[in-house]
């Protein structure tokens, strides 16, 4: 066992009420819902945390504005029935944006499935933001909610993990505050929505739920004349070149001829290309001798989007004779004058990467290969759960330290285990350098019949309504995070849990983002389809998956070697588990150094691509993490875990 202050190593790492939204769930009938637990040990970063501090860094680094406030800490609540009209007056203050079930939250209290949680505080824009448009962004409240300003309904919005946000402009008044209240429902585990492990009865893996806004509340001014809603981002590296989908938030005619994008890729401060695309066109960026991104080398270039006015290219020319498409217009509006200031302006950042399937060191088995070349992928199953924020990080810090650590300890993956992360947790894993599997938040009803079992052949039936909140929830989370480097696959399913439409939903998911690479099922029932065949074996020697002529094999899951420690146990009364547990540091590292040889028997000898560890820490009755919940204690010494991994990243031939 070593504490974390002792290690030098580690010393630097740093009703109407909804009605606009789609109900995806059967009414479930009232329930008894256990008290939740407050927090008996916190992180060294949970215990930083003030209302003054909380999450104050821009929520949103790959589309950057330089205007905006952030709405982030002490908010009223009130809960009440769903029955009842908003309250009057409310019952104490919450610390946004930490779930009301959290610590951090100040309230550490349960929402039912039959109440409501209200928000409540007032605001006021900024007076040199006159005449511009105001946007009202939620980095994600969990699960249905509806926003008032001043009286007047705003919108509504289903979907714990995805950011939204509400032009709030016509709702607000000229002078003084104004009274915004937000209105929240959350089902848990009696609805079949996506939540990840969030149960209203915690116990084994599965953990304490998370309703109402966990991430970061914040708006910003844009042009009233339009602005840039979305620039997606994708690299070509077998052509050297970037490809730019600048979208606006309303379409522009196509008989406008004067709007135009300008796209800008920078290298530091050194222009690297440039063009200028008619608005609703593809700009592409020939990027001359790119710097490839990987764990080892996370180059990042930066790119300026501009919303531009531009001498019509095509002057007296008849419309009718105009291109439409094509290099033609490409051509033309390359060479276009620009006038003027450019209306709308917003930076970002790319990577040059490729992910992709191909031949390996044996023949026929085909390996995971980064910029064409085959680099096995270590990481662990990281759940990204804290014991006194939840689900929600509690700072830059902090996130950057767990990153860091697995990092050192030679793992240059990890799995984002049924779980989205706020954006910066991308960015940081962008700048960091650090690959991604994103699984999609698993939802069903809590019983059986929704519940795939290992080795059962028939998918269980789903209702409609939630087979398309599942859908919608899922390209939500591909649209959000595409622009992520790090991300190089999606998961659809984990395991059975809720799986439905497998080989589909896989395809689907293919399509959607032809430029990554997709697991269609974490373990269990494999249904043929993906790039992956992904086994869990948490024996105590790992199994290996058998060979595939057309997919990866990979070990999606395995390890789970439980150490409860006393003083970081979030319940020492509840059962603290492990798949095997042990109760000292010689056995813990002998038990790893037994599983990690077969792992590295397998990427030697039967070309295995990736293998994930679980886990990164002990979560809530988990006790199998290579760090304490609290994060204060490594199990197993960073310079002992790189070793054993080693191997791992020597070619094999």
């Amino acid at each position: 066992m070593m504490h974390l202050k002792r290690i030098s190593l580690l010393a630097s790492l740093g009703a109407a009420l909804l009605g606009a939204a789609p109900n995806a769930r059967a009414q479930a009938p009232a329930t008894t819902t256990p008290e939740v637990r407050k927090a008996p040990i916190m992180s060294r970063w949970e215990k930083k945390v003030t209302p003054g501090n909380a999450w104050r860094e821009y929520p949103r680094p790959q589309l950057v504005r330089p205007q905006w406030q952030n709405l982030n800490g002490q908010w009223d609540y009130a809960i009440t029935t769903q029955t009842v009209p908003a309250p009057t007056s409310f019952e104490g203050k919450i610390l946004v944006p930490f779930c009301v079930e959290s610590t951090l939250s100040g309230v550490t209290k349960p929402l039912r499935p039959e109440q409501r949680l209200w928000y409540r505080r007032f605001l006021q824009v900024p007076t040199q933001w006159q005449g511009q448009r105001i946007l009202l962004h939620f980095g994600a409240v969990d699960y249905e909610c509806s926003l008032w300003l001043n009286g007047g309904l705003v919108g509504s919005h289903t979907g714990g993990s995805d950011p939204f946000s509400f032009d709030i402009t016509d709702f607000l008044k000229t002078e003084g505050d104004n009274e915004l209240v937000l209105g929240v429902t959350d089902p848990s585990s009696t609805g079949e929505q996506p939540r990840g492990k969030q149960v209203t009865n915690p116990e084994g893996i599965w953990y304490t739920p998370v309703s109402g806004i966990w991430q970061t509340v914040w708006m910003e001014p844009v042009p009233t004349a339009g602005y840039l809603e979305e620039v997606r981002l994708t690299p070509e590296v077998d052509s050297s070149r970037l490809r730019v989908e600048a979208l606006l938030h309303r379409p522009v005619s196509e008989r406008n001829y004067t709007s135009a994008i300008r796209v800008t890729a920078m290298d530091g401060k050194k222009t690297v290309a440039s063009t200028v695309v008619k608005v609703g066109q593809v700009a592409y960026l020939t990027i001359a001798k790119p710097k490839l991104w990987s764990p080892d080398k996370p180059f990042l270039y930066d790119v300026k989007t501009e919303l531009v006015t531009v001498e019509d290219p095509f002057g007296d020319m008849a419309r009718n004779q105009r291109p439409r498409g094509g290099r033609a217009l490409a051509d033309a509006y390359a060479k276009a004058s620009v006038v003027g200031t450019p209306t709308d302006v917003v930076t970002g950042y790319f990577a040059m990467r490729k992910i992709s399937l191909g031949p390996g060191p044996v023949q026929g088995q085909p390996v995971l290969l980064l910029n064409d070349k085959f680099v096995f992928q270590n990481g662990p199953l990281d759940q990204g759960w804290w014991p006194a924020g939840l689900l929600t990080p509690p700072s830059d810090e902090a996130m950057i330290f767990e990153i860091d650590f697995l990092k050192q300890s030679g793992f240059n993956m990890l799995r984002k285990h049924i779980k989205v992360e706020p954006d910066r947790y991308y960015y940081q894993a962008d700048r960091l350098g650090i690959l991604i599997w994103q699984d999609m938040p698993s939802g069903f009803l809590d019983h059986t019949s929704q519940n795939d079992h290992n080795g059962v052949q028939q998918e269980p039936l789903r209702r409609s309504l939630a087979k398309e909140q599942f859908e919608l929830e899922l390209h939500r989370m591909i649209d959000r995070l595409y622009n992520h480097p790090s991300i190089v696959t999606w998961v659809v399913h984990n395991e059975g849990w809720g799986e439905y439409d497998n080989q589909r939903l896989a395809a689907q998911t293919q399509k959607l983002d032809p430029s990554r690479l997709v697991n269609a099922v974490s373990g269990w029932n494999d249904r043929g389809a993906g790039d992956f065949f992904d086994i869990h074996t948490y024996e105590e020697e790992p199994r290996a998956p058998e060979a595939k002529p057309n997919r990866a094999v990979v070990i999606g899951e395995f390890g789970g070697i439980g150490w409860p420690i006393e003083g970081h146990l979030w319940n020492p009364e509840m059962r603290n588990w492990g798949y095997q547990t042990y109760h000292d540091a010689k056995t813990v590292e002998e038990a790893y150094r037994k599983k990690y040889a077969k792992i590295i028997d397998y990427y030697q000898n039967r070309a295995l691509s990736a293998a994930v560890y679980t886990q990164t820490t002990d979560v809530e009755g988990e006790v199998n993490g290579l760090l304490t919940y609290d994060r204060e204690v490594i199990k197993i010494p960073v310079k002992t875990l790189r070793k054993i991994h080693a191997p791992l990243f020597k070619e094999v031939k």
